[in-house]
């Protein structure tokens, strides 16, 4: 489908037409794409539509609706921690199985509970022998699909419109997440309703369980990209599935394109009569929420056994990373007869396939350098088939794990794919050494700049803060909204500015003006050219200056926490920005200035320390203040202890609370001269509790540390002029 330019001459009842209409059709094709397998929309035509929709939206703030397709990313990055939400029915683990005979073992227990006979046979099959099928009579029936690998969700739907994602956490209680989870463009923000009479309407409560997931594709961009920038490698796609859901940017994970599959259901209101769990699969597809397309019913444990056989050749051709299939009885009457263990359901089973690996030989190591100057090592192999592709490079992850395992330079090697999907070094055929292998050393000095290179733990650094490898990554940071939120300038735009060699310098993006990227792009620089033609607001020329200009009176807590210094993050930040009102002052302190403030230990106090007696503190501050950029505090000044019921004591804010953000009241909290500390301990003089607060409300409890309601906080807050 075409794009449709917007006619700005058209009527208000005609843009609430418009509005209608791409709302719907462009809810039917994140459906069709997603649940339904029959994409008719490209992801360029979708992208079109999605921003004149946008735009329209824009015009009209009365037509607001909150399942609109484009409010799946919205408002400010969360601060703090994610609350937690209680499940209403828990989440339990499944107990896992590595052969096909003790999954009939299981099975036999389970038909043998029901009462239906299924005896045990004769024949083959031992542990991990996929082959050895034998004749069982026939049992309850099962359902089998694809044990994905990934983050386990509770999806709540009230009436049909999500409003609550919680992750499984301990199984009684998750985080909270539905900002996030809103993002993701498998989920569906409402229901849809049944196409059929069988189904009945929408229920008034339906919990989804299922898997959130990073394609295979996805995570193989994702990883090169970090590979591009020398960055660590992520493991395997579900701990960069974990990491990116439990960000608290939902623009981060929405640009990580993760999806979903359901596969159970927890709390249920309205629903028709299911009798098992293959009828609540087909019910799922017809409310348009993704199911699996593998698996399905099965009438015996021979056919079980067949199906887990197959997919044991297919898996690898998945765009998702599958470590094996859950089995379970289908009926629904016969689980609830088999019951739960402590931790697991009776009637359900993980069959896990092991991972292949493969032999061949390592033939070198390279140190790259990454974000804050981490060396890390990456092997080169001789090629090798494992899992479905050609595998030449691994991390070997850092020196220590190359210690412990002693690999050598000429090593036979034994390879897999954790997860599937990142290939990593197991262990060296130590058997096959012949003496020619050369012991792997770590480096002497940055392979980029040749500098310092320092050891802490297992990890090295480059201690150099302006080498070339790390500044890239450094600027990204530093123009980042957290930073200094210079708006519009994204991942693409710093790296074309950078090769194009017009910021060398944090200064540079403050005097940077459009005559020079104008020179730029007249020169041929492809990658701003490239930028320049994706239209107005994405355009290099203005938003080198106008965001620049708005940036450079954000103030010295900003400007520390982008500048990357060692252990200095938002909330060191802010510490230094209340005792030192200036860059000037800053720069004057002492070691012993520095190990006086609160949370300060020696090691963070001695780097900082270090930092700002080097020629780079001095270099970084005096550009910033030549380009026009406020190093001013802009902080409260230090509240003196007693002078309100927060100064001088140390608070922690847990659950939620009705007129305050996890953000909002921090920052008054600190206004006020508190300390607001992330968990309890002895030295916590209070903890404020809202609504679901969890575990730190128990352990203040157990501490005798006194427990404020958000009553008490907006009291104390009126009474010190916040409020």
């Amino acid at each position: 489908m075409a794009k449709t330019t917007p006619n700005t001459s058209t009527t208000a009842t005609g843009d609430a037409a418009r509005i209608h209409e791409l709302r719907e059709l462009l809810t039917r094709a994140n459906t069709a794409y997603y649940a339904d397998a029959a994409p008719f929309m490209s992801d360029q035509e979708f992208d079109a539509l999605l921003a004149e929709l946008a735009s329209l939206e824009d015009a009209h703030p009365e037509l607001f609706d909150a399942n609109s397709p484009t409010q799946r990313v919205g408002g400010a990055a969360l601060e703090g921690e994610f609350a937690t939400r209680r499940h209403r029915v828990p989440m339990l683990s499944v107990d896992n199985t590595y052969s096909v005979e003790e999954m009939r073992a299981w099975y036999q227990r389970c038909a043998d509970a029901l009462g239906a006979g299924a005896g045990g046979g004769t024949g083959g099959g031992t542990g991990g022998d996929l082959g050895g099928l034998f004749a069982l009579p026939a049992g309850p029936a099962l359902f089998a699909d694809p044990k994905v690998d990934g983050l386990a969700i509770s999806l709540r739907y009230e009436d049909g419109a999500l409003v609550e994602a919680v992750t499984r956490g301990d199984g009684e209680k998750g985080d909270l997440v539905t900002a996030n989870v809103r993002a993701i463009r498998a989920i569906p923000l409402a229901l849809r309703a049944p196409k059929t009479a069988q189904w009945g309407g929408i229920p008034r409560v339906l919990e989804v369980r299922g898997e959130i997931f990073m394609p295979v594709r996805e995570f193989e961009r994702i990883n090169a990209e970090r590979e591009k920038h020398g960055e660590q490698l992520f493991a395997n796609a579900r701990n960069s599935c974990v990491g990116t859901l439990k960000n608290k940017d939902p623009k981060v994970v929405a640009s990580r394109r993760l999806s979903f599959v359901a596969h159970g259901r927890g709390e249920g209101e309205g629903l028709p009569a299911l009798a098992a769990h293959s009828e609540f699969v087909a019910y799922l597809k017809e409310l348009g929420v993704p199911v699996s397309a593998i698996g399905g019913r099965l009438a015996s444990v021979d056919e079980a056994a067949r199906t887990i056989e197959d997919f044991a050749g297919k898996r690898e051709s998945l765009d998702f990373a599958v470590d094996g299939m859950v089995v379970r009885i289908d009926r629904f009457d016969e689980q609830e007869k088999l019951g739960f263990t402590a931790k697991s359901p009776r009637w359900a089973v993980a069959f896990k396939y092991p991972a292949e690996q493969k032999e061949t030989v390592l033939e070198k190591v390279e140190w790259q350098v990454g974000k804050g100057g981490t060396i890390t090592p990456r092997a080169t192999m001789r090629p090798v088939f494992v899992a479905g592709s050609t595998v030449k490079h691994a991390t070997l992850h850092n020196i220590e794990e190359i210690q412990r395992r002693d690999l050598r330079i000429g090593d036979h090697v034994i390879v897999e794919k954790a997860g599937e999907i990142i290939p990593q070094v197991v262990r060296a055929v130590v058997e096959k050494r012949t003496g020619d292998e050369k012991p792997i050393e770590p480096p002497t000095a940055c392979p980029v700049c040749q500098g310092e290179v320092e050891r802490e733990g297992p990890k090295l650094f480059c201690t150099n803060p302006m080498c070339s490898a790390r500044f890239r990554e450094r600027l990204k940071w530093f123009v980042g909204r957290d930073q200094m939120n210079i708006d519009g300038l994204g991942e693409e735009i710093v790296d074309a500015l950078v090769d194009a060699g017009l910021v060398k310098d944090f200064a540079d993006v403050f005097t940077l003006d459009a005559v020079a990227v104008a020179r730029a792009l007249a020169k041929g620089d492809k990658a701003l050219a490239e930028i320049e033609k994706k239209g107005p607001g994405k355009r290099a020329t203005g938003i080198v200056e106008s965001a620049a200009d708005a940036a450079r009176h954000r103030g010295l807590t900003r400007v520390l926490a982008g500048l990357g210094i060692k252990h200095v993050g938002a909330s060191a930040a802010k510490t230094l920005a209340r005792r030192f009102r200036s860059a000037d002052e800053l720069l004057a302190a002492t070691e012993e200035d520095l190990l006086a403030l609160n949370d300060f230990g020696e090691v963070t106090a001695k780097s900082v320390a270090a930092w700002l007696r080097s020629t780079d503190a001095t270099h970084v501050f005096a550009a910033l203040a030549k380009a026009g950029v406020d190093l001013a505090s802009h902080e409260p000044k230090p509240v003196e202890a007693g002078a309100n019921a927060f100064a001088g004591k140390t608070f922690v804010v847990t659950g939620t609370l009705e007129r305050f953000d996890r953000g909002a009241v921090t920052e008054l909290l600190e206004r006020a001269g508190a300390k607001v500390a992330g968990s309890v301990s002895k030295k916590t003089s209070a903890v404020v509790a809202g609504a679901e607060a969890g575990s730190k409300l128990a352990k203040a409890q157990e501490l005798g540390v006194e427990i404020w309601d958000e009553a008490r906080l907006v009291e104390e807050l009126a009474k010190a002029g916040l409020a």
